[in-house]
């Protein structure tokens, strides 16, 4: 790397990208980069040094960036096969690498902690980031997500430990050799990539033989995989039913939150309190501990379990899980991340725990049609469980329509009353409407409407 000068990344508004282009500015590299559209995550790259455009015009890299011998380019799996400026750079013998192949580059060296799992994985990395940070006083991290402690997605601290997002998309995950890995489900996802469940399943079995000998694999109670436990430990962790690591002794207390209790092979802590709503997430608490607490045994060092106890209280979350913008005994408004069915599921069971009694409207963009065409069913059974359901079309992403695939298929499946929306309707629907507790879902773009939905709310409240 140290012949290079300039980083060039095409997608670089990606959460997960915008982290490694974060490290290379912080490290004296010029960073610049294409992305589809501008956004507060592309903007606050532009005032941190990153030189963006939002056209793809080979003519728009950057002139300083037009030699192939001094720039490296990093791709995210997003960009599509006819991406005009990824031919020219290929064409030119730039060196490309993808995320994942970064992220196994910047880990040599490190204790890599390494979360995968087809949900559940930002929360939980980032949980793991926060503990180290503040109950080990160390680590890095490259996160999935905004971290609401570090008000970013890279984390740059003292010490050897780096916890990373493993992405299965595409099996970019088997760029990694963990030393310590979790993985929280192996469910039905990215079908466009894989084809079937069972080959989902296989490249998560090749991805936990990666880890390192005398490393740790905390698998979550329940998935089954098949892979070599001679040179590396397995653990099993739950919320509350039983293995290795798990939760016992749960109670709800003011305010939605839960106290626990968190039992560890040797040990346990008492008493614990995550500092973020929903019961779901004890689980990713649970995950997160042990991955620490796996950590302190393989390096030889003291695991505080009064530190540890404090930091929870003190995890802030992540943007876009669960985050509140409005709670008051009237109304009710939360933005999150969702977008698997076992995801939607979890979040609204919690939110049933959180406010009983009170009328559920979920609001939900599909993300993909290959996701939507394939779970359709599962995504209809999740979002009968709110009281009503308010569909917006499918965000595309990277995709291209597929004919007779659309928000509609999930509508007439549900067993609650729907509507149909455009996004930009949101705010003006949702003004006449007898809302309560209102929650928006997706991994597209509905998060451009959060604060807009909170104004309207926010007003009926008062």
């Amino acid at each position: 790397m140290k012949e290079l000068k300039n980083i060039y990344f095409l997608g670089i508004g990606g959460i997960g990208m915008s982290a490694i282009a974060r490290y290379f500015m912080h490290e004296g590299y010029a960073v610049a980069g294409y992305d589809r559209t501008a956004t507060p995550l592309t903007r606050e790259l532009e005032s941190e040094g990153a030189t963006i455009h939002y056209e793809d015009n080979p003519e728009l890299i950057p002139e300083a960036m037009r030699s192939a011998e001094d720039t490296l380019v990093v791709l995210t799996p997003a960009i599509p096969g006819d991406h005009r400026e990824w031919a020219w750079l290929r064409e030119r013998g730039y060196t490309i690498e993808k995320r994942s192949q970064m992220l196994g580059v910047l880990s040599e060296g490190k204790l890599c902690m390494a979360v995968a799992g087809t949900h559940g994985k930002t929360t939980t990395s980032t949980l793991a980031a926060w503990l180290n940070h503040a109950a080990a006083g160390e680590g890095n991290a490259f996160l999935g997500g905004i971290s609401r402690n570090f008000s970013s997605n890279l984390v740059l601290g003292e010490g050897r430990r780096l916890v990373v997002e493993a992405d299965e998309y595409d099996r970019s995950f088997l760029r990694l050799h963990p030393d310590i890995s979790v993985i929280t489900a192996v469910d039905a996802d990215h079908l466009d990539i894989y084809g079937t469940v069972e080959a989902v399943k296989e490249a998560f079995e090749e991805f936990a033989s990666q880890i390192k000998a005398g490393g740790a694999l905390i698998l979550k109670q329940g998935v089954e995989l098949k892979f070599d436990t001679s040179e590396r430990k397995l653990y099993r962790y739950s919320c509350d039913c039983g293995g290795d690591f798990h939760a016992e002794n749960i109670r709800l207390i003011e305010g939605g939150h839960y106290l626990y209790d968190i039992v560890l092979p040797d040990s346990r802590i008492d008493d614990c309190e995550l500092g973020i709503l929903g019961k779901v997430h004890i689980e990713n608490s649970v995950a997160a501990v042990a991955m620490l607490w796996c950590a302190a045994k393989i390096e030889g060092k003291p695991f505080d379990k009064e530190a540890v106890r404090k930091a929870l209280r003190e995890f802030e979350g992540v943007k876009r899980r669960m985050e509140v913008y409005v709670n008051t005994p009237k109304q009710v408004y939360i933005d999150d991340y969702a977008h698997h069915p076992e995801e939607l599921r979890a979040t609204i069971e919690s939110l049933r725990g959180i406010f009983p009694g009170r009328r559920l409207l979920a609001i939900f963009q599909p993300h993909l049609y290959t996701r939507t065409k394939d779970l359709a069913t599962e995504f209809a059974e999740a979002l009968s469980l709110a009281d009503e359901v308010m569909l917006v079309p499918i965000y595309p992403a990277r995709e291209l329509p597929i004919e007779g695939v659309c928000s509609e298929m999930i509508g007439r499946m549900l067993t609650v009353s729907w509507t149909l929306h455009e996004r930009e309707e949101l705010k003006e629907v949702l003004a006449e409407m007898n809302t309560d507790v209102v929650v928006t879902f997706g991994a597209g773009n509905i998060d451009v409407t959060c604060s807009g939905i909170a104004e309207v709310l926010s007003k009926k409240s008062n």
